[in-house]
């Protein structure tokens, strides 16, 4: 069930303004439609961080216009303070963007219009995220221009959606973290608390789990759940309880109960 926004992330959201898109780290803001945020998404973690960097830099609450498609210009500089990592780490996470980003791919489910009165199933879309990459040799920087289509999804959002803080995010080593993150944040409140449950084929779509790991969920526990639980828990301090719930003996889904005391920044 999609929750409204309140509070914070509404305001965010109303309040973001495009022509103050080089604001401090911590002032910046990810927000995204909550599709997006159950999809599978195809990224690794250094485009991860350059998708991410790039919503933040869009007016959420403003559409774009018909045939307007922006462009958004990072550099290595300032990918390297934002994740705080060193200089030859950042040119080589927009190098390799700026060779592997075009082709990922971010696949989720939209309702169907019933048929004769019966339901259909999920229509499943898949687009690009990016629809032209450019990467400046000797400059360090890269040029990311979003898929037009994929733009609704990340502008002109009134309901439906997500926000959190990029400050958050920043010192996360693990895309399942990053992804558990943005999981648990579509169903915080106002105080940072929540519950969330996802059946295990959500979750591990959301997850980008490999075949091996959907085949036994003891891999999704140990390879996923509880190494996210872990870095959220260590970095960001977050209080996370969790447990599978079964259908007969199979487990069908995940239930998360959380708790994130302020919004500092993650300590490295």
């Amino acid at each position: 069930m999609a929750k409204k926004p309140t509070g914070q992330a509404k305001y965010a959201a109303a309040n973001y303004d495009a022509d103050s898109a080089e604001r401090p780290a911590g002032e910046r803001w990810v927000t995204q439609h909550n599709a997006l945020i159950r999809a599978g998404n195809g990224l690794t973690l250094s485009e991860k961080r350059l998708i991410a960097i790039a919503a933040s830099k869009l007016n959420s609450y403003k559409p774009q216009k018909v045939g307007d498609v922006p462009s958004t210009r990072i550099s290595a500089a300032e990918y390297a303070e934002q994740f705080n990592v060193d200089h030859r780490t950042a040119y080589e996470a927009l190098k390799a963007a700026s060779q592997h980003l075009y082709s990922r791919s971010i696949t989720f489910y939209e309702m169907a219009s019933r048929r004769r009165g019966k339901p259909l199933e999920p229509t499943v879309v898949t687009m690009r995220w990016v629809g032209r990459v450019h990467y400046q040799r000797g400059e360090g920087w890269v040029e990311l221009y979003w898929w037009p289509q994929l733009l609704p999804y990340l502008t002109g959002l009134r309901n439906k959606f997500t926000s959190y803080q990029l400050e958050q995010a920043s010192a996360l080593r693990s895309i399942y973290s990053w992804r558990l993150l943005e999981l648990l944040k579509r169903f915080a409140d106002d105080d940072g608390k929540g519950w969330a449950e996802y059946t295990i084929e959500d979750f591990a779509t959301s997850m980008d789990a490999t075949e091996n790991q959907r085949a036994n969920f003891n891999n999704i526990r140990r390879r996923i759940i509880e190494p996210a639980v872990k870095e959220l828990t260590e970095k960001d301090d977050w209080k996370i309880e969790w447990e599978p719930i079964k259908s007969g003996r199979r487990v069908s889904r995940v239930r998360f109960k959380f708790q994130k005391d302020n919004q500092l920044r993650l300590s490295i």
